[in-house]
Order: structure tokens, then C-alpha cells, then sequence
């Protein structure tokens, strides 16, 4: 497998779990099918920690928390829930990562963005997409990791919202070994050109909201064309 279908993986496991989720299901049992799901489609294993999908509910939405520590709770699905699931598929040391928010609402994912009608979590959802397309404006092969990591902080802080990962980072590179991966971070003076394929991930909330949003993709450069895995 190469890169393009591994992240293929995450991409089919995504679109199946927002099929199947429904009120009262737990969240072990939405990370269950995730995992089972990716191997099902051809993962072998899962790269970060051997955790496949770290699933999150509710206000547990702005948990960010390392995969040594995660555990998976027993919180059940509401009629009107925010989930976010993030996974990291892994074939023959190949990796994938793909993260989402998911909205419920009377019982239903809500496909559109526009369609949800807690303002929140719309507005939280928007946020992220914007957040994407300002990164991809914003970047040239010669943007340093630091330099983004300024930028999207600032972008983040003047509306209203704050990074909530537990490093403080947006994003990282794609590896075989989990412990080399350098970060979309302040000090990194690499040049996003330089690795392979990165991942953009900011984790925000509203200044003093309970809820969390997240929007996770893979990036890279074809000459000086940024692309999206």
C-alpha cells in the first residue's frame, strides 16, 4: 500500500462510522468499529500507541491527552451530541491520519454544515474548514513549521477561539517512527518542504466553551503545489 490509500482507509472508515452512529451507542463501541472497520480495509495495525481511533463526546470533546494516557470512556451517544474521532490506521508501516467532528442532532448526523442549528458547534465547524483554507493560502515550500504555527495561533486567538493540544501544536510530520516526528510548532525552523507529507490538525474551542472541534488531514508539496493527501 502507499500513502494515498492508507489515508484511504481513515477516509472509508470516517464516511462508514457517520452511517452507523446512533444515540446510546458508547464510545468503546464507536472505537471498536472504527478499528475493526480500517482492518477490514486493509490496516494492519495502528500507528499511534496501538490505538486506532481515540473517540471523544461531548465536553470530552476538549480532552487532548498523549496515547500513553488515553482511555476510551463509557459515555453514550446523546440525541444531541458532538463526537470527534481520530484515526491512525497503519499498513506495512505506512501511515494514515484523518480526524473529524461529528454533529448530532434529533438523533441524526448532520451531513451540511450549514445545516446544524446548535450555533456552536456550527460556528466551531466553520471555524476549522476556514482554518484549512487560510493554512492553504498561507503556505509556500519555503514556510517554516514555526512560521505556521504563528500564524494559525494568531488566526485562532483573534477569533475568539484557543488551541487546545496538549503540546500546543498544529500538526506534525509523517513518519515510520512515531518518536521522529517534528512538530507544527514554535522553535522548529524546518521547512514544511522538507518532510514528506505533514498533518494539519488544529484543536480549538470558543474562549470558555465545554465543546471541542477538530479537522485533521495530510498535506504535501508536488513542486510548489500544496496538496491534500
Amino acid at each position: 500500500m502507499n500513502y494515498q490509500e492508507v489515508q484511504n482507509i481513515a477516509r472509508q472508515t470516517m464516511h462508514y462510522i457517520r452511517q452507523v452512529i446512533k444515540p446510546d451507542m458508547n464510545l468503546k463501541q464507536i472505537r471498536q468499529l472504527c478499528e475493526d472497520k480500517m482492518l477490514e480495509l486493509g490496516a494492519d495495525s495502528f500507528w499511534y500507541w496501538d490505538i486506532g481511533a481515540f473517540c471523544f463526546a461531548g465536553e470530552e470533546t476538549t480532552v487532548s491527552v498523549s496515547g500513553k494516557k488515553y482511555v476510551t470512556s463509557d459515555r453514550r451517544i446523546q440525541e444531541n451530541d458532538i463526537i470527534t474521532i481520530d484515526l491512525s490506521p497503519q499498513s506495512n508501516n505506512i501511515w494514515g491520519d484523518y480526524a473529524r467532528t461529528i454533529i448530532l442532532e434529533n438523533g441524526q448526523v448532520v451531513e451540511e454544515l450549514s445545516d446544524i442549528q446548535n450555533e456552536e458547534w456550527r460556528k466551531g465547524l466553520q471555524m476549522e474548514e476556514m482554518l484549512h483554507a487560510e493554512m492553504k493560502k498561507y503556505v509556500r515550500p519555503e514556510t517554516s513549521f514555526e512560521a505556521l504555527y504563528h500564524y494559525i495561533n494568531e488566526l485562532i486567538r483573534q477569533r475568539g477561539y484557543e488551541n487546545l493540544d496538549f503540546m500546543g501544536n498544529l500538526g506534525h510530520s509523517i513518519v515510520k517512527n512515531k518518536e521522529e516526528r517534528i512538530y507544527i510548532e514554535e522553535g522548529n525552523q524546518s521547512k514544511l518542504s522538507d518532510v514528506s507529507f505533514f498533518t494539519f490538525e488544529p484543536h480549538i474551542r470558543m474562549q470558555n466553551s465545554v465543546y471541542g472541534f477538530k479537522k485533521e488531514n495530510i498535506y504535501y508539496f508536488n513542486g510548489s503545489e500544496l496538496l491534500e493527501l
